[in-house]
């Protein structure tokens, strides 16, 4: 199947647990550039990190079951996913 713009998926999710000073951002950063995604991760105050992760449908769906998979670094408690609407991001950042 050939990826068209309608396959293009933007997914927020909020990583909780122990993910904060493991390298769990950068394993994040990893996993997005090696499918080709865009988007950020960020550790926000109260101990969560932020993914944002942009591109073909089943990349993001890839990369999300990585984030809790058994290679993350730390311990992940959940991960809340939610939907919006693709914005033509690229790059990818940490912060």
């Amino acid at each position: 199947m050939t990826p068209q713009s309608g396959d293009r998926r933007r997914v927020v999710a909020l990583v909780s647990g122990s993910v904060q000073g493991v390298g769990y951002r950068w394993f994040v950063r990893g996993r997005a550039d090696a499918a080709g995604l865009a988007g950020s991760a960020t550790n926000l105050p109260d101990g969560r990190v932020e993914v944002v992760l942009e591109g073909p449908g089943p990349a993001v769906a890839a990369v999300l079951a990585d984030l809790e998979g058994p290679r993350a670094p730390g311990a992940v408690a959940g991960v809340d996913i939610r939907d919006e609407p693709a914005q033509g991001s690229t790059g990818f950042t940490t912060a």
